[in-house]
């Protein structure tokens, strides 16, 4: 394993950003050394230094409280202007963005957020056009398909490539003499986990799967990204086939070994350190304290395949100025400052989120995220590999579209409700999510001639 830390991220970012670029057609403890980024934080002109200014930064990323910690406290901590860093959550995020949108005027002037996001915002026309802000960082490398995705269909980038992270699972050391006979830990299918379970409940009397399906947990894109597309090839258009009971079939039969607790869990990560679980899946930036803190007795490994494929969420993060800008000067040098090397270095080392620049970075990758960068590799560079984007342009509703994938779970796991049953009365809540907002489909569904259909 390469120890640099530029090169291993750069072929993971390469190929997820290849995936990037496919589905884009479809729709249309690193330290950093001290200051070293406080020149490149200093917005200078002809003239001499500028100043920046307040800055209000508003993120549906970095909202947990130990991340925006880190975001305030680390990541900003060299920046030359005041920032004052709000995150939100999917729904009062898009209020405030369209609210102060439709007054033309308002306190936030840059936008942290996904891609699905900002394809909303963008057929709103709420958002500026970066195109200046791309050129001058040019000589970063940032990732061409992503700068192309940033652009959401126009001439004009509406947004600039900022972080990337994914899903994968990790494992402590002593649930690998539990694997099934000939598994092979990067190459497991669903079915090999519940036998996984099943061999180390047989063995301990302890359920030691472990799933974030908590309030605070990402266990809606469990569904969305992998769950649904390992086992259907698709998402909306085949919420309630046969395929898609089959998939919750499966997940009834695996439940009877996850641990209990997994409906408090939001990261997987504590449960993973403290050895109340002993197999997890999460995200990169949710399960890297238990890599980080403990390296010899972790493993991280790709997600599993179902029938259909490996199917895997990519996940690139943005940054936007919307036209309501109160400094949009100060909110173009903040941009400037998180793409530079040292910045996006100490993004990495603090919360886990991979760079999208292929110049080279400070430091060295430290063992946990190395682990982490060896099963994104291995899991998006998969014969089998099923790219599964985020939702687009869902808006507002994106809380309530994530919320039928979590009733379903709650009637079907946790009740014990028939679910046939379940997902036919549910599809319906659905189509109005996606009919409310006119959202067409996103792979791995296949291209929609309009509003995309529920089957």
């Amino acid at each position: 394993m390469p120890t640099t830390q530029a090169m291993p991220w750069r072929r993971a970012s390469g190929l997820l950003a290849a995936v990037a670029l496919a589905l884009a057609a479809c729709t249309g403890e690193t330290s950093p050394t001290p200051g070293a980024s406080a020149a490149a934080s200093a917005a200078v002109t002809d003239g001499g230094p500028v100043d920046i200014g307040q800055v209000v930064m508003l993120s549906s990323q970095l909202v947990p409280v130990e991340e925006a910690e880190k975001m305030r406290s680390q990541i900003l901590a060299d920046f030359a202007g005041e920032v004052e860093f709000i995150g939100a959550e999917s729904g009062p995020f898009n209020d405030r963005v369209r609210a102060e949108g439709e007054t033309g005027s308002g306190d936030v002037s840059v936008i942290g957020g996904l891609h699905g996001e900002f394809a909303s915002f963008a057929a709103d026309g709420l958002l500026m056009d970066l195109s200046d802000v791309a050129d001058e960082l040019a000589d970063l490398g940032i990732n061409e398909q992503y700068l192309e995705l940033g652009k959401l269909g126009t001439d004009q980038q509406l947004y600039i490539p900022w972080m990337q992270a994914t899903y994968v699972m990790a494992a402590r050391s002593e649930a690998m003499e539990y694997l099934p006979d000939g598994a092979d830990i990067d190459a497991l299918t669903w079915e090999q986990v519940t036998e996984w379970g099943a061999n180390i409940e047989e063995a301990t009397g302890e359920r030691k799967l472990g799933f974030p399906a908590g309030e605070d947990g990402l266990w809606h894109r469990f569904f969305q990204g992998y769950g649904y597309p390992a086992f259907t090839g698709a998402l909306n258009t085949a919420f309630a086939s046969d395929d898609a009971v089959a998939m919750w079939d499966w997940l009834a039969d695996t439940w009877q070994y996850v641990n209990p607790q997994s409906t408090t869990y939001g990261f997987m990560q504590e449960p993973l350190q403290s050895g109340e679980v002993w197999v997890a899946w999460d995200h990169t930036a949710r399960l890297i304290e238990a890599l980080r803190s403990q390296p010899d007795d972790m493993v991280a490994f790709p997600a599993p395949a179902g029938p259909s494929g490996r199917a895997f969420m990519p996940v690139v993060a943005g940054l936007a100025i919307p036209n309501s800008a109160e400094n949009p000067d100060g909110a173009k040098e903040l941009i400037k400052y998180l793409l530079q090397p040292q910045t996006q270095a100490t993004t990495l080392s603090a919360v886990s989120f991979f760079p999208v620049i292929t110049a080279e970075l400070p430091g060295d990758l430290e063992p946990g995220q190395q682990a982490e960068e060896a099963a994104v590799t291995t899991m998006t560079n998969a014969s089998d590999a099923l790219p599964s984007l985020l939702p687009i342009g869902l808006g507002d509703q994106g809380g309530a579209y994530n919320q039928v994938f979590r009733d379903a779970f709650q009637q079907i796991i946790l009740d014990g409700q028939d679910a046939a049953t379940v997902l036919d009365s549910l599809a319906g809540n659905l189509q109005e999510v996606l009919d409310t907002v006119e959202a067409a489909c996103w792979p791995p569904d296949p291209e929609s001639d309009g509003t995309c259909q529920v089957q």
